[in-house]
């Protein structure tokens, strides 16, 4: 049973294909991710973790053949995905890669767990294209995030914590952006624009400062006294002052790539989907990358 990636010939008659879209064109995605996907007998588009243009799709579907949206359940629980791939072939769409969220990877496990045969279609990963359109070195970027809306009143802080301790220690992040403000993964997704990400932020970093002084951190445990040295010395940083890269509609006809503040970001509109970068310290041939997409 294929646990790795495959090619489009030869395909089995029944299955679970886990076809990687690319960023957000027809154009972007690969052959062969094309090619499996239209001889699939049924097409689903994960439309929760990421999201493609509605033209984009609208044209992969007069390539490919009709496409079925589906949610978080019917990803998480996927009975009935894996009841049609018991007796047909089923392609599962999915924005970028297929296996850069651990959902996917999870639903794959499940699938050669009920010895459903499962095969991937790898595509362009928004984790591999921005670091390289931006210009920093992929070998300095520390743990991604995502940057998350409150849901019902709570702040998570962890999103935050992650890019604190990744500048303290000299690593870049990528935040990737929420797009559900419910939590649910069920529809009506809006998908966080700057402004809200700035909210977002300033929640967490007010929380976290709330917080610090009862926090208990393991002298015994030395990641444990990294993160409270890093939390005291971010406590002591105006947060708006922080130099962000954000990153608007990657790998489409719309790319847009802007250099400024976390205050900058307010002023800034966006486009249909966005990540943001948040630097640490630069090389030369990095901060020399990073000054093309400054604002004048």
């Amino acid at each position: 049973m294929a646990e790795s990636s495959t090619t489009a010939q030869n395909l089995p008659s029944t299955g679970l294909l886990l076809v990687g879209m690319g960023p957000g064109s027809v154009g972007a995605m690969t052959l062969e991710a094309v090619e499996a996907a239209t001889a699939a007998a049924h097409r689903r588009y994960e439309a929760y973790t990421a999201l493609w243009p509605d033209k984009e799709l609208n044209l992969l579907e007069q390539t490919i053949g009709s496409i079925q949206r589906v949610m978080r359940p019917e990803v998480e629980q996927p009975e009935e995905l894996f009841a049609l791939a018991s007796t047909s072939l089923v392609a599962l769409l999915v924005v970028g890669d297929p296996l850069q969220a651990t959902t996917h990877v999870d639903l794959q496990l499940q699938a050669i767990e009920a010895g459903i045969e499962c095969l991937v279609f790898h595509g362009i990963s928004i984790t591999t294209l921005v670091t390289g359109a931006i210009g920093l070195s992929n070998y300095r970027f520390g743990r991604q995030t995502t940057l998350t809306y409150p849901y019902g009143g709570w702040v998570a802080t962890s999103p935050l914590e992650t890019i604190i301790l990744n500048r303290f220690t000299g690593l870049h992040t990528l935040a990737l952006l929420d797009l559900d403000p419910t939590g649910l993964g069920t529809g009506d997704q809006r998908p966080m624009d700057p402004s809200d990400a700035v909210e977002a932020i300033v929640l967490m970093r007010e929380k976290i400062e709330q917080g610090l002084s009862e926090r208990e951190f393991s002298n015994d445990n030395p990641s444990d006294m990294m993160m409270k040295e890093a939390l005291h010395s971010f406590v002591g940083e105006d947060v708006h002052k922080i130099r962000v890269v954000l990153c608007s509609d990657m790998g489409t006809g719309d790319q847009r790539i802007v250099s400024t503040t976390v205050d900058g970001l307010k002023d800034e509109a966006g486009g249909r989907l966005n990540c943001i970068v948040f630097p640490a310290a630069t090389g030369e041939v990095e901060e020399k990358a990073l000054l093309r997409w400054a604002k004048e």
